[in-house]
């Protein structure tokens, strides 16, 4: 594969500012048991930015989200999220707060229906407020509001996908962390959920992009993180990362 050049990169909207962090992660060490699989992680998420996460198999990346959701809880350093510590805050709290996880393998549930499924991931929220924001999430995916009847289980692989953001969407949080949107989806699916992030993003989202796919993630981030074995080994702008003679043989597909 050719990395394109920077002439041929996609424009992406300019980053916010960087005093506007909506989420940070400092000298976070995260722990399996006795796996140190985060080693003193650095990342920022500012108001409005898409950032990307990308790294070989191990690296670090679900970990990274995991822990930024409270579904893990770093044994040393700190998540802060709108300027607080939530270091030690259960998930179910954070996602009231704001934090947004849409996790990787979907993990919808089969035996509802698309529209039960999403109301599940409105659990915080009224009624009407669930009706608004099903509403809205079918103008995002309309091929959702045509299933809305039918069992989570027998949909496809990228309408479950689908199933699986707007669910996330439901909580209608600051950030979005998604969690291998692509994963094993045909290339022309794959194009339609990139276009489709990328429209949420264009409404206001900020997003964190772990993604397999870094030419992708790249394409259409304002910046990105290289992990390698538990740390950020390398940062910097989305254009400058896909032009990066390490990123481009290590992660872009270049021999």
């Amino acid at each position: 594969m050719t990395a394109p050049s920077a002439a041929s990169v996609p424009s992406v909207p300019s980053a916010p500012s960087a005093t506007d962090v909506v989420l940070r992660l400092h000298d976070v060490h995260t722990y399996y048991g006795a796996i140190h699989a985060l080693q003193g992680i650095e990342i920022e998420v500012r108001r409005g930015e898409i950032v990307t996460l990308i790294g070989a198999n191990g690296a670090g990346k679900t970990t990274t989200l995991r822990t930024i959701s409270g579904l893990l809880h770093p044994r040393a350093g700190t998540v802060e999220f709108e300027g607080k510590d939530v270091s030690q805050i259960p998930a179910h709290e954070l996602v009231v707060r704001g934090i947004g996880h849409a996790p990787e393998g979907r993990r919808i549930f089969s035996r509802l229906t698309v529209y039960e499924n999403l109301l599940m991931g409105g659990f915080t929220r009224t009624k009407a407020e669930n009706e608004q924001q099903v509403a809205h999430v079918y103008e995002l995916f309309p091929r959702l509001e045509e299933r809305r009847a039918q069992k989570g289980g027998t949909l496809s692989g990228g309408e479950q996908q689908m199933l699986a953001i707007g669910r996330a969407l439901m909580t209608r949080p600051s950030v979005l962390l998604l969690d291998e949107p692509s994963l094993g989806l045909a290339p022309i699916l794959v194009q339609q959920i990139f276009k489709i992030i990328r429209e949420i993003n264009d409404r206001g989202m900020t997003i964190l992009l772990v993604e397999q796919n870094a030419l992708q993630a790249l394409s259409i981030a304002n910046r990105g993180y290289v992990l390698q074995t538990g740390e950020c080994v390398l940062t910097g702008d989305a254009r400058d990362l896909m032009v990066n003679e390490t990123v481009r043989k290590a992660y872009l597909g270049e021999d």
